[in-house]
Parts: structure tokens; sequence; C-alpha cells
């Protein structure tokens, strides 16, 4: 058990000098170990929704979306 938590301290200190490492189980690449700083770097997105959508470049493309009026679809309840 004291060498697995060597290994892993050692796994910790690469991922943060050296940045993500890869874990392999019989020669396949099974999980990747980043850092929290790279995690939340990668995962944080700048503000929300609606002002993802408001920035969108779209109203100014000219693309023209609309609705195909094809009726009502049957279903069986």
């Amino acid at each position: 058990m004291a060498r697995a938590k060597e290994k892993l301290s050692e796994l910790l200190s690469l991922t943060e000098s050296q940045g993500p490492q890869t874990s392999t189980r019989n020669g396949k690449s099974v999980a990747v170990l980043v850092s929290i700083a790279e995690w939340t770097q990668k995962t944080t997105r700048p503000g929300n929704l609606a002002e993802f959508f408001a920035s969108s470049p779209l109203p100014e493309s000219e693309l023209v979306i609309g609705r195909v009026d094809d009726g009502l679809r049957k279903l069986d309840l």
C-alpha cells in the first residue's frame, strides 16, 4: 500500500509539473490525470447561454431557417 501511495504522489507531481498523464492497462490507454487548474480552465465557460446566443455571428450570416409544414403526425396512443 505504501508503494501505491508513493507512485500516486509521483504521478500527481508529474501532472502538476508536466501536464496530463495517461494511465494504461494491458497496453491500452484507460485514463488521463489532469491538474485541477487545467480541469477548471477546460471545463469553465465564460458567460451564460443568453450571452452565448447574443454574441453569435448567425444573425449577420443571412442563414434562413424555416419550418416544414407537413401537417399533424399520427400517433398511436
